[in-house]
């Protein structure tokens, strides 16, 4: 498509949008008095309007019913789990039986690495990118010493090339076969935190196996936002949170993935819990752990019943609108914004933005950062003066992330209009 920087094509663009009336489910910030260009979904989505009915639903239940709520509520809560599979097996690209929801993300990344690493005298190295997101990085170093390893000798970061803000394919998989034998794990974002840039992660899942290690992701930035198609490419894990781009609520409810291959090896170790315990014998109370032959035998504890009807509401919200065409307009939608972006830089007479996400379709989800490279806290802070909701990551970089289910073209035309107008003010 031939994009057009002006408010008459944006305006097209929503007009002729099959899902635009999916912005009418959530509630938009206001500033002064009118909807702010949110584009923060990267971080927090936006909360469903019907949240507040679904929340509601379960504190009725829990004045009226008591600890009978477990079985006689409207949604019955010894099982609210298992409403999500379904659904969010078709956001993932996965079995049913090889999602569950449960715990927050690093709980659930630590729960993982439980089973997935565990490492031997011959193979213990750890593959993963360079400045993944902090929180990943110390369960990578925690879970290395517990196993009594130097963090130093055993994680092995993969850097992007000198000047340059994304890590090739190429050199992952060179990593991946210059440590070949030596490797118990090569764990990556599917959707790197700071430069918004999507991993191929089958080619990284194919080499790791290759190579004779387990293949996992944090997929944090990815869910919700990216085609995934865990089950097919064959990964053995990956965990994510639910308040981001599945607008769940801050803190919400996390998930995880399981290969079939796993889910019902009982030989595998894990960190059990008496929700994973086979749910037909579950309340017998025996001693000896027999965990279910699903993605469930990794739960610990009964369902958080709030934070799940707050994730409920926006998963309905994606079950109807689809995930393959939210994925669709959303490539439309930040393509525009690059475009939107590379004119404005066109019309500097020097360079004061540098787009760190990678342009090539195959490489981009919602998330554009940008590098800006001079005064860059004052362009921010003028852009939310102006009523733009953007995401600032030090040293001097500026995320932003038009998102399918709530954000416009106009929004995305506005949000350059703006920042054209800030860059010419600040010269």
């Amino acid at each position: 498509m031939k994009f057009e920087n002006t408010l008459d094509f944006a305006q097209s663009l929503d007009k002729n949008d099959e899902l635009k009336d999916f912005r009418n489910h959530f509630y938009i910030p206001l500033h002064d008095g009118k909807d702010c260009i949110y584009f923060t979904g990267n971080s927090l989505g936006l909360q469903p309007k019907s949240s507040g009915d679904y929340i509601t639903q379960e504190l009725i239940d829990w004045a009226r019913l008591g600890v009978n709520g477990h079985v006689n509520a409207m949604t019955p809560w010894v099982s609210y789990h298992e409403i999500f599979p379904e659904k969010l097996s078709k956001i993932a690209g996965a079995l049913p039986d090889e999602i569950v929801v449960m715990n927050a993300l690093t709980v659930n990344l630590h729960l993982l690495l439980t089973t997935f690493y565990r490492p031997t005298k011959d193979r213990y190295k750890i593959i993963c990118e360079a400045k993944a997101f902090p929180s990943d990085q110390y369960a990578f170093e925690s879970q290395v010493l517990l196993h009594g390893l130097d963090p130093k000798e055993v994680i092995v970061e993969v850097t992007p090339e000198i000047e340059k803000y994304s890590i090739t394919t190429e050199n992952i998989l060179d990593a991946i076969e210059k440590h070949g034998s030596s490797i118990a794990l090569v764990i990556f974002g599917g959707v790197n935190y700071y430069n918004g840039q999507v991993f191929d992660m089958k080619s990284i899942t194919h080499a790791a196996h290759k190579a004779g290690a387990y293949a996992g992701f944090d997929l944090a930035h990815a869910i919700g936002n990216i085609d995934l198609r865990l089950h097919e490419w064959n990964v053995d894990f990956a965990c994510w949170c639910s308040y981001k781009y599945l607008n769940s609520g801050p803190g919400g409810v996390a998930g995880a993935f399981i290969h079939q291959k796993h889910i019902s090896n009982n030989s595998l170790p894990r960190m059990a819990g008496w929700w994973g315990h086979d749910k037909e014998t579950r309340f017998q109370m025996k001693a000896e752990f027999q965990p279910m032959p699903t993605a469930e035998g990794w739960q610990l504890s009964n369902a958080p019943v709030l934070l799940m009807a707050a994730h409920k509401a926006s998963i309905d919200i994606f079950d109807e609108a689809g995930m393959e065409k939210l994925v669709e307009k959303s490539k439309r939608l930040t393509g525009y914004l690059l475009y939107v972006l590379n004119e404005i830089n066109e019309r500097q007479h020097e360079p004061v933005i540098e787009i760190i996400t990678p342009q090539q379709e195959d490489q981009y989800g919602c998330q554009v950062s940008m590098l800006i490279l001079k005064r860059g806290k004052e362009i921010f802070n003028a852009l939310k003066d102006q009523g733009v909701v953007a995401d600032w990551r030090e040293p001097n970089v500026i995320r932003v992330a038009p998102v399918p289910l709530y954000n416009t073209f106009e929004d995305v035309w506005t949000f350059g209009k703006i920042l054209l107008d800030i860059l010419h003010k600040s010269r």
